[in-house]
């Protein structure tokens, strides 16, 4: 069944279905920017706050390895959701637990308890997760054409958050002396609340009795070949960008690195993370998903090549620069490569699938980072991620050896 005709059994014609596609784009745009920030203030403080707070240093990334664990958690009960009572009601869901893991984490700081700041994490994992399915969001209201197109553009909103998530640490880190970023905390849960309000806008159609349905079995579609590329392809993009970023902004306060200096690190990181948005929808229809998958992998591998070369302020932040690109170039081609798995009812199955095997493949490379920088140094932290590239370019190269073709037969 195609996407035109799921919406006219929803009581949406094709024509009222694709008049929404900017709206809803706009919509998922901002609402990106604003939930990113959420994340950019998890990643720029959690190791810094769970380091204060932890009974152990090597316990101190672990407020972001349980971030991350939210996050593999919640995609398939998100997909649920999503699948049952409509994308919206998930998003929705998504932002009460933006703004619960702000109000939590303050008061774990305030509190002082490490326990309380690591189980506030969850509900950011959970936020995030919901977060991510915006692309796909994006890609059920526009043309199969334009989809990578749209997904790219709502990506590109987490420009903004590589802006707004850093100025928000900086500017509200000492608000509430002594305890840092406790009023951090609090803006993110406003932020959230805010972008609960943007999402009220969005107009997606509800789901048909066809998705509720499910399609095919899963385990059908889960052992394609091209289904398995595009989640190992995502696994390791993803896996590597966090793997990397979780340790950095510790590793620059153990190099002696300001907090300035990390904040401005991590702002251009996720800025470079989302800035090809605006392109990669495009290379990817020009090129294909497959090249751009590669392009991202090697961009990857030039970041650790980077960070591995010195450990000054310009190193860091190259290293970082060229993480994000490569994390954006490699994710949304294998995000790409998702949407050829499946047929128009199967899309939040197949697709909280795939999010869920990333995330929950990605908490173990977070909860391996903290104990790798605090055991044996930043540089084996980058010596690592050479083995999963060696594995995604193995699984890239095998499907292109393959008779190309979609399978959502």
């Amino acid at each position: 069944m195609s996407q035109a005709e799921a919406s006219t059994e929803a009581g949406l014609t094709p024509a009222s279905l694709y008049g929404h596609e900017l709206g809803n784009v706009l919509r998922l745009a901002v609402a990106q920017a604003l939930a990113g920030a959420n994340a950019v203030v998890v990643y720029a403080t959690g190791a810094i706050v769970g380091n204060t707070l932890a009974p152990s240093p090597a316990l101190a990334t672990l407020p972001i390895s349980i971030f991350v664990v939210g996050m593999a958690a919640c995609t398939l009960p998100a997909g649920a959701i999503a699948r049952r009572h409509g994308r919206r009601a998930a998003f929705l869901t998504g932002t009460g637990c933006g703004v619960l893991v702000g109000l939590l984490s303050a008061l774990g700081v305030v509190l002082g308890s490490f326990w309380l700041f690591c189980a506030a994490m969850i509900f950011g994992g959970a936020y995030a997760a919901v977060v991510l399915s915006f692309r796909f969001a994006a890609a059920d209201c526009a043309p199969s054409e334009r989809r990578p197109r749209a997904m790219s553009a709502v990506m590109a909103g987490g420009v903004f958050a590589g802006v707004i998530g850093p100025q928000l640490v900086t500017h509200t880190m000492g608000l509430w002396p002594p305890h840092l970023f406790a009023a951090t905390y609090l803006a993110q849960a406003a932020v959230a609340a805010v972008s609960a309000l943007v999402l009220l806008g969005v107009r997606l159609p509800m789901p048909t009795a066809a998705e509720v349905a499910g399609g095919r079995p899963i385990g059908a579609i889960a052992l394609r070949p091209r289904f398995i590329t595009a989640v190992v392809c995502g696994i390791v993009s993803y896996l590597l960008m966090n793997f990397i970023m979780t340790a950095a902004p510790l590793a620059m306060r153990l190099c002696g690195l300001s907090q300035e200096a990390s904040n401005l690190g991590l702002q251009w990181h996720v800025i470079a993370m989302y800035a090809p948005s605006f392109v990669t929808g495009r290379l990817i229809t020009r090129f294909g998903a497959p090249r751009m998958v590669a392009a991202g992998l090697v961009l990857i591998a030039a970041s650790a090549a980077v960070g591995l070369a010195g450990v000054d302020v310009a190193h860091f932040w190259l290293s970082l620069i060229l993480l994000g690109v490569g994390w954006n170039f490699g994710f949304l081609g294998a995000s790409a490569l998702v949407l050829e798995c499946h047929r128009s009812e199967e899309r939040t199955r197949v697709q909280s699938l795939n999010d869920f095997l990333v995330f929950g493949t990605m908490a173990l490379g977070s909860f391996a980072s903290g104990g790798l920088l605090a055991t044996y140094g930043w540089d084996t932290v980058l010596w690592v991620s050479f083995a999963p590239l060696a594995v995604a370019v193995a699984a890239l190269a095998f499907t292109a050896s393959s008779r190309p073709g979609r399978t959502t037969g």
